[in-house]
């Protein structure tokens, strides 16, 4: 495994080589926390179609693709950046226009999804919505299943609990593996070879970096060999997943990374605004994302005094003078 290892490279040659039309991907993050927004934007400036695009509880990244027109199908559990957006605004539009096809599962189910997907196993068994219409309202059809391979044959499976003579649940539902093309997260720490170090809340993360045929991960600190040796439990995603390593401090902006930076509030209620209504967006597109040709030209159009407001405390993991109104 030591031959090849350096697996550094820049975001635009990753996603050109891996992120490709109709292909399927999942992307890592919470709402407005831990977004691999520096590799959205390259997506969406590379005009890359047909995605389909699985995520846990995404918000900001989800919803600049579809904004974008980059997704075709969506798999998630919810999308939305709390006060900002209850309900991603661009996501909103597309499922109420229904220009994309989209299959909602419980927070709960995705995150099985994922792991069985990590586990290389078809399925895992769950409670979860039981009694609820999400078992039996399907986004894909029959037909459509049926014409894609990529996906399983039935959104969910409702079952008999075989062994309910020691267990009271006479039910169970079972949730299909998750097993996408490309997944990319954004870390704190990665070393050259791929291993990864991620601080606070992991989310779904981990379970989407192994269930997927190629992660690409960006992070804020690149480090030698050795330092992820240090504490090696602490390296929550090993060298043998990883394809590809992007060094992009500030490559989850607009959305937090703890320890390093927060959210940045003014960004995301000046996306609210415009995401409301289709001319300004299509001019926030091109004059954000387009004009900007890297994530680096963005953050030098937002400028020093922006992003030296959302620095971490390093003892609390965000910024505590933060004016979040």
């Amino acid at each position: 495994m030591e031959v090849n290892s350096n697996k550094i490279t820049n975001l635009k040659d990753a996603v050109t080589k891996h992120v490709t039309p109709g292909c399927h991907l999942s992307i890592g993050g919470f709402t407005i926390n831990r977004n691999p927004m520096a590799a959205v934007y390259e997506i969406i400036r590379q005009n890359i179609r047909d995605i389909h695009l699985y995520a846990h509880s995404n918000g900001q990244g989800m919803d600049e693709l579809v904004g974008a027109g980059c997704v075709s199908c969506l798999e998630i559990a919810y999308g939305g950046t709390g006060k900002f957006m209850s309900t991603c605004i661009r996501f909103k539009k597309a499922a109420q226009e229904k220009t994309i096809k989209i299959e909602d599962y419980s927070n709960y189910q995705m995150t099985l999804r994922f792991l069985a997907g990590s586990m290389g196993i078809p399925f895992l068994p769950t409670r979860s919505s039981l009694g609820t219409d999400i078992i039996n309202k399907w986004g894909f059809s029959k037909e459509f299943r049926q014409d894609n391979q990529k996906i399983p044959n039935q959104k969910l499976v409702e079952l008999e609990n075989p062994f309910d003579n020691w267990c009271d649940t006479e039910r169970m539902v079972l949730v299909p593996a998750i097993n996408p093309d490309v997944t990319i997260i954004h870390v704190q720490q990665a070393d050259y070879r791929g291993n990864c170090k991620i601080d606070g809340l992991t989310f779904a993360d981990i379970e989407q970096a192994k269930a997927a045929k190629v992660l690409i991960i960006t992070c804020e600190d690149l480090l030698d060999d050795d330092y992820l040796k240090n504490n090696p439990d602490r390296n929550q995603i090993p060298f043998i997943h990883a394809d590809a390593v992007i060094h992009i401090p500030f490559g989850a902006y607009p959305t937090a990374c703890f320890g390093h930076y927060d959210y940045d509030p003014v960004y995301l209620k000046n996306y609210t605004r415009v995401a409301k209504n289709d001319d300004l967006y299509k001019g926030y597109i091109e004059e954000t994302i387009f004009k900007n040709g890297t994530h680096m030209d963005l953050l030098d159009s937002v400028g020093r005094e922006r992003l030296e407001n959302i620095l971490a405390d390093k003892n609390r993991g965000y910024a505590k003078k933060l004016d979040r109104r």
